[in-house]
């Protein structure tokens, strides 16, 4: 593990701040950046999206410009970007940083991001998993992911558990390594974190009441759409990005597209999307808490305090 302290003396540790979606961790990272000059890198999966703006509810054009900001608007709509190819970029990022002297502060609440700089992952290339992944993905687009996450069900139960149908490239690429190694992906998943983390990360999470988390989001979005959230997603809708790629998935976006298509009208797609992002955030906290002891607890209400408890956390 790398020692941060001989690029950035003072502190130990790299902070990684999250929660779930309106819990308020944008505004604590930015906090924490202005105290210590550092730079944030986003950990949010759907930020990396040109143009996707206010669904992502990426920080203002004026807080950008305020705070370097890393790993937001690095891809074209429609781009595949997985896991293991966040966590190449993002240690670039952070080298970058710390040869300059500067303070990384990830910032995100996508939980496969998260654990994958936190615990390590090495994912490596295996070119018979990505042969198998692209078998696989021909059979989902003529047969469908049924049969597919049927059969992950099947040979890995636990990593079945922890990935919803829908998200069919973690359940294609799942089963790619199960049938290209005869490895679970879960066996696979622990055999990466064999050298451990590349940095020294302290993880903190915002906690929320979940009905006062619900009433956030519920205002939150209806912010967004003041905002012009409809038509960002109309124009994601007319655009030649690929339908089924993954910022098509995100919370904002999907559920415009049966009202676009007269399936549906404008209250049943705000209702959808409120009723998904509170879903969402459940999954989150659900995904952190499952962390235990790693995850050092935040309460939402004093901001000064919350911050002050990151600084000293993280420093020497």
């Amino acid at each position: 593990m790398i020692d941060i302290s001989k690029s950035i003396p003072g502190y130990k540790y790299i902070p990684v701040i999250t929660g779930p979606t309106a819990s308020g961790k944008s505004s604590l990272a930015l906090d924490v950046c202005r105290k210590t000059g550092g730079e944030l890198i986003s950990a949010d999966s759907m930020q990396i999206y040109k143009g996707l703006d206010i669904g992502t509810a990426k920080d203002t054009s004026e807080e950008r410009a305020e705070i370097m900001h890393h790993m937001t608007d690095i891809a074209e709509p429609g781009t595949y970007f997985n896991v293991s190819d966040y966590v190449t970029a993002c240690y670039e990022v952070i080298d970058s940083l710390l040869a300059h002297g500067k303070l990384p502060v990830i910032c995100g609440g996508t939980g496969q991001y998260i654990s994958a700089l936190y615990y390590g992952f090495d994912y490596g290339k295996d070119a018979s998993a990505d042969e198998e992944t692209a078998r696989l993905e021909e059979e989902f687009a003529r047969d469908g992911i049924e049969g597919i996450y049927a059969r992950l069900v099947e040979r890995d139960p636990e990593a079945a558990a922890k990935i919803h149908p829908n998200n069919t490239r973690r359940v294609i690429r799942a089963l790619a390594v199960i049938e290209s190694t005869g490895k679970t992906f879960t066996e696979k998943n622990n055999e990466s974190t064999n050298e451990g983390p590349k940095y020294p990360f302290k993880l903190f999470m915002i906690d929320m009441d979940r009905e006062v988390l619900y009433d956030r989001i519920n205002r939150r979005v209806d912010i967004m759409l003041d905002e012009g959230l409809e038509q960002e997603a109309r124009a994601l809708y007319d655009s030649d990005a690929d339908k089924k790629s993954t910022c098509f998935q995100a919370i904002g976006y999907k559920e415009f597209k049966d009202y676009f298509e007269g399936a549906s009208d404008i209250d049943e797609a705000v209702y959808s999307i409120k009723l998904r992002s509170r879903h969402y955030a459940k999954r989150q906290l659900t995904w952190f808490r499952a962390m235990g002891d790693d995850v050092i607890k935040l309460s939402p209400g004093d901001a000064g305090k919350n911050v002050q408890q990151v600084l000293d956390t993280i420093s020497l």
